[in-house]
């Protein structure tokens, strides 16, 4: 039986095909029917949310799509006609995506329980380091395509011989749950020093390199014109789409499973490897440090999700049974605030293929320990997640982050 929830919006319409599985597909041909379904949507110019792509979709997975409201209807008769059965969660995704926003009237200045546009974030991270000189410091590793600075932050307390972990947040422009992750991080790391004895001897011991938003350029457009954008903004020679998505563009299985070479796609893989400001400042950075970074965290939405390599095969790891032991005590951790449920595991066999992803790269360069959390929620806000779950979620995430970084201090030496 199949399970369509369809969300319906003023501007847009979402799908969301729940729990989905391959009963009553009895042969091939009822899965080029399905397929078929699928491409046809894309005639209604859909924006596949999860998986990232219809060329992903398979049995027992849940996918998220939205399209123009204009055709939402015709889209409805669709999946009718095919035998699927839908239920409307959002009425009015304009709505939805006005009540991200708790409070409509915006307080000036930073905000750790507020989405923070960049301006505000870049501010930040400058006072941070100003007013934290023992534990924070600021650098730039690289430039955007329009030119915006690359802030990385380093927490740390000073010491010789100091081993690191590398956190990225921001991706994906429409995850904005991300960033907010990388601010209550350095946050908490410099609220907490000298009082949690965790948090102190991380410090003391490690140094946390953390780049707030990598996709800066994308994620200002999600600002200011579209909320649901995803990729940077790059042009490339040939075409007159914009952007590459910069989680398909590392040299990882570049551009083959879970990857398009079509610039118009959401998940173009870019021209060539590292063809991203963005994507070249991040991995030039980790391999000047390889020697000292023992860790890679990348913070996405959503799904809750601890996933790690490989995504782009369905090849196993040679460290899988002691990541996947991380990653099932990491969830734990988590769970045990709120009790948020994570699904755990290699990427590609835990949710879908994706060739050309940072976790997979920093893995093979070797990074031992590299993670991609997917957070909040599992899709009824999906990337429109509201301003009042960004606490609960930061503070739960944050116990994993401490388990991970813990458990990376103990096996050094």
């Amino acid at each position: 039986m199949w399970a369509l929830l369809v969300l319906i919006g003023a501007a847009s319409v979402s799908a969301h095909l729940q729990d989905l599985s391959f009963d009553g597909l009895k042969n091939h041909s009822h899965m080029y029917v399905f397929l078929g379904l699928c491409l046809h949507l894309l005639f209604f110019q859909v924006d596949f949310w999860q998986p990232d792509s219809v060329t992903l979709v398979r049995p027992k997975m849940q996918v998220d799509f939205r399209v123009e409201a204009e055709k939402s209807f015709k889209v409805e008769d669709l999946l009718k006609e095919n035998g699927m059965e839908y239920q409307v969660l959002i009425d009015n995704l304009q709505a939805a995506l006005n009540a991200q926003f708790d409070n409509q009237a915006r307080t000036a200045g930073h905000s750790y329980v507020k989405y923070n546009n960049w301006n505000t974030i870049a501010a930040w991270t400058a006072d941070i380091a100003a007013q934290n000189p023992d534990l924070v410091s600021r650098s730039v590793i690289g430039k955007t395509y329009e030119g915006r600075p690359m802030y990385l932050l380093k927490v740390g307390k000073s010491g010789s011989n100091k081993k690191a972990i590398f956190m990225d947040c921001g991706f994906h422009a429409r995850e904005w749950i991300s960033p907010a992750f990388c601010q209550w991080f350095v946050k908490e790391a410099v609220e907490t020093y000298g009082k949690d004895t965790v948090m102190t001897t991380l410090l003391d011991k490690l140094d946390f390199y953390v780049l707030p938003v990598v996709n800066i350029d994308g994620y200002i457009y999600t600002w200011t014109n579209d909320r649901m954008w995803r990729k940077t903004r790059s042009k490339h020679a040939g075409s007159t789409c914009i952007g590459t998505d910069p989680n398909r563009n590392f040299n990882a299985g570049w551009c083959t499973l879970g990857a398009s070479k079509s610039a118009c796609s959401s998940t173009y893989c870019g021209p060539a490897p590292e063809s991203e400001k963005e994507t070249k400042a991040l991995a030039d950075f980790i391999r000047e440090h390889l020697s000292t970074i023992k860790a890679y965290l990348t913070i996405h939405s959503y799904s809750q999700l601890l996933l790690f390599p490989y995504s782009y095969t369905y090849s196993l790891p040679s460290d899988y049974e002691e990541l996947n032991s991380i990653a099932r005590a990491a969830s734990k951790e988590l769970a045990s605030l709120y009790n948020t449920e994570y699904t755990y595991g290699p990427g590609a066999t835990t949710i879908y293929p994706a060739s050309g992803g940072s976790d997979d790269w920093a893995y093979n360069q070797g990074i031992k320990y590299s993670f991609t959390f997917e957070l909040r929620d599992t899709g009824r806000y999906g990337f429109l997640l509201p301003e009042s779950q960004i606490k609960p979620t930061c503070e739960e995430t944050l116990l994993a982050v401490k388990y991970i970084a813990n458990y990376v201090l103990e096996h050094l030496y």
